[in-house]
């Protein structure tokens, strides 16, 4: 019989988190405790938030279901590795839809995770090599989960930073928000050197460390970090005029170009159409 609560209630709660029906004998004879021990059990998983539902009968049966609230979840050795390596795979190449909440869980997984599991993630993680699209900017996990962490406990970040010249520096920020552009990671921080706000290419940052320091978040100019770094990669951009003209209708060109690329303009009495504008900002993100 195993006495130890709090031991048995997380085998209990790791049991019902597989998607099936556990009638209550069956609980009992796992967990080696009465029905009416399994009962209270299944009470005290209640009140601390998971939502089991039961259904009556002769060997009535318990699930888990869906709540309003995310409880805890209970892994196992191979489901924590495979979690790991997942996230740890999208955010090392800013796969597009791996959002900054990816990275937190990944900072929050590594955190917990057994020296044994750790190990276990950083050998498959190196024995595997992914098929990228692009510049192929990698971006070792560590360096994302140190930055979101930071970033979530208001710690002051320092690290080395190489610039698009190639020139070399340590920073020390005041890290504000992770920002995904689909092939690339950015940091946009309070540089305490420099007295102003920047945008770091996160596969450009080296050495990151959570100094201990915590700080009060000041105000960002634009409000949304998103919205800073558009207009930070904006100024940075060169702006070229093109104009270019179709031998075709207008609303034959449209229906095949992008949108970002505006509207054409019908010319010679719409048998041909114009298309004028100004690219630039759409290579920022590239």
């Amino acid at each position: 019989m195993t006495t130890d609560t709090p031991a048995r209630l997380l085998t209990l709660l790791s049991l019902l988190q597989t998607p099936r029906e556990w009638p209550g004998g069956e609980l009992a004879d796992r967990l080696g405790v009465s029905r009416r021990t399994v009962r209270r059990d299944i009470d005290r998983l209640r009140e601390l938030g998971y939502p089991v539902q039961a259904t009556k009968g002769a060997d009535g049966g318990y699930r888990l279901v869906a709540g309003k609230a995310m409880p805890p979840l209970v892994l196992d050795d191979e489901e924590a590795v495979a979690i790991a390596v997942g996230l740890r795979a999208g955010a090392g190449h800013a796969v597009e839809g791996v959002e900054e909440a990816s990275v937190r869980a990944l900072a929050k997984l590594e955190q917990v995770l057994p020296a044994r599991l750790r190990h276990r993630v950083t050998t498959l993680q190196a024995a595997t090599t992914p098929l990228i699209s692009g510049d192929g900017a990698s971006i070792a996990p560590e360096t994302l989960t140190v930055m979101a962490s930071t970033v979530a406990g208001r710690e002051r970040l320092r690290f080395a930073y190489r610039a698009g010249d190639g020139t070399q520096s340590r920073r020390l920020t005041e890290p504000y928000r992770l920002v995904s552009t689909g092939r690339r990671w950015y940091l946009v921080a309070y540089d305490l050197d420099r007295d102003d706000w920047r945008t770091f290419r996160v596969d450009r940052v080296s050495e990151p460390f959570a100094t201990g320091a915590r700080f009060a978040p000041r105000e960002l100019p634009t409000g949304s970090a998103a919205e800073y770094l558009r207009q930070s990669m904006w100024r940075r951009q060169e702006t070229y005029e093109f104009s270019v003209t179709f031998d075709a209708p207008a609303e034959f060109v449209a229906a095949r170009l992008p949108g970002w690329l505006g509207v054409p303009e019908p010319v010679d009495d719409g048998r041909r159409c114009r298309l004028r504008g100004a690219a630039g900002e759409r290579l920022a993100f590239g």
